[in-house]
């Protein structure tokens, strides 16, 4: 059998990965637009701020390592896929460097093309000092043109636009971090916990600007002014950050595909046509708090689809899980985790929801330190099933998102969260550890209104 993988970051990787490690003598075609693979775009705030020194450690493997993985994997690197015929299982590819095209079947295809950065309908995104944060390419011209800004400019208030914000903030650059169409991080936090967010930042001198829009970007030699709805700014280099959206249109009419173009994809990652596979940005994800498809390009999402695709191209075996889109943000010193639904977002997808919120420290006040955890928990009211959760504290509470994924995984209750069994050790925790607590502020916020 010969398996056709479009696209080599995360997803495609993987794929290829897991189909080596069960079949090292499958014959496999990869076709990657780019030089090189397994980008970590996630590490592009650590590079500019200077936590990384060598941008290239972002990458986790590299093309001959993939090559060699087996003697029948073909790399096409700086190959453009023009086409795809699922009909006669054909592709049309175009060497980038010498213009030539050629045609190459497959029996099985794989597909993980990724994601585009979103370029917001604003006139001047294309001038030189407004640039996009996605690749490798994009993270070596952001550092490079920022050595000369004194002023940046943010646009975009998700997680890349705020870790760009502080990774400036630390370097001696005053930042503009600029937020309009939706509220600040509001994919992962309700209004409550983006509040106490911006003013951590405000409070690391960078200037938050909520509730305008950017509308145009104009340039001179030295600066770019950035017109909102509101008024305008000045710096010296703006950075746009306003999502992705999938990479799909080689397979347009040919698979199933969602209002928003995200491929969808069975329990096995197999689309509507029974010889492709996807994975990654390009797909939906089963998201578990709806029961329904959503668009979350995360790349564990990616890595976990990639493997499964790399597994089931060969016969559907293993189901895919399902995701909570649980996420983490490091922010000066404290962290910031989340997982499902917030409070906002669920009321919108049709739940009866409701939400409380609880700070208290992590461990008893007799420690030398301790630190207080502010938290959210979202629930549907019928059912008391846990829907999401925000944690934001300087305490690690990483890992404590990763167990509540899992409890809305499995469609546990407020009431399991008021009382599971967790460990009690005055150097972690109270008798009542705080997601025990947060689980009883829920139940009697619950029980609270059901006496009304």
């Amino acid at each position: 059998m010969k398996i056709a993988v479009i696209g080599c970051t995360h997803a495609g990787t993987a794929a290829v990965q897991e189909i080596m490690r069960t079949h090292p003598d499958a014959a496999v075609d990869v076709f990657e637009r780019r030089g090189d693979i397994s980008f970590l775009s996630c590490g592009i705030y650590l590079y500019l701020e200077g936590v990384v020194e060598d941008p290239t450690t972002l990458f986790y493997a590299d093309a001959p390592g993939l090559a060699a993985l087996g003697p029948n994997v073909r790399l096409f690197m700086r190959h453009d896929v023009l086409s795809i015929d699922a009909a006669t299982h054909t592709l049309q590819v175009q060497n980038m460097q010498t213009q030539t095209t050629f045609a190459e079947n497959y029996d099985k295809l794989i597909f993980c093309t990724g994601s585009y950065p979103v370029v917001p309908p604003v006139q001047g995104v294309s001038l030189p000092r407004v640039l996009m944060c996605k690749n490798y390419d994009d993270a070596i011209a952001i550092k490079e043109s920022a050595k000369d800004a004194e002023t940046i400019a943010v646009i975009g208030g998700g997680y890349i636009g705020v870790e760009l914000a502080e990774a400036y903030s630390h370097t001696g650059h005053k930042v503009i971090l600029i937020n309009g169409v939706h509220g600040l991080l509001s994919h992962y936090v309700d209004d409550e916990l983006a509040g106490v967010i911006a003013a951590d930042l405000k409070a690391h001198q960078v200037e938050v600007v909520l509730d305008e829009v950017a509308l145009k970007f104009d340039s001179d030699e030295t600066h770019v002014y950035v017109r909102t709805d509101k008024g305008e700014h000045q710096a010296d280099l703006a950075v746009v950050c306003t999502g992705f959206q999938p990479m799909t249109e080689l397979l347009d009419d040919q698979v199933k595909m969602n209002p928003d173009r995200s491929i969808h994809v069975n329990d096995y990652m197999q689309t509507s046509d029974p010889d492709i596979y996807a994975a990654g940005d390009t797909v939906a994800v089963h998201y578990n708090p709806t029961g329904r498809d959503a668009y979350a390009p995360l790349a564990t999402n990616a890595v976990r689809q990639g493997k499964l695709a790399g597994i089931n191209v060969f016969g559907n075996k293993v189901k895919y899980m399902g995701t909570q889109a649980t996420s983490a943000l490091r922010l000066y010193d404290k962290t910031m985790a989340c997982t499902g639904m917030t409070l906002k977002r669920a009321r919108n997808h049709g739940f009866e929801a409701d939400t409380v919120t609880l700070t208290d420290n992590y461990r008893p006040e007799f420690m030398p330190t301790t630190a207080p955890v502010t938290m959210a928990l979202v629930w549907d009211k019928e059912s008391r099933q846990i829907l999401g959760a925000q944690l934001y504290s300087s305490y690690d509470i990483a890992q404590s998102a990763n167990l509540l994924s899992v409890m809305i995984q499995n469609r546990n209750t407020i009431d399991d969260l008021a009382y599971v069994d967790m460990l009690f050790n005055p150097n972690y925790d109270k008798p009542w550890n705080y997601l025990n607590l947060l689980g009883q502020a829920a139940v009697a916020e619950a029980d609270r209104q059901n006496k009304r």
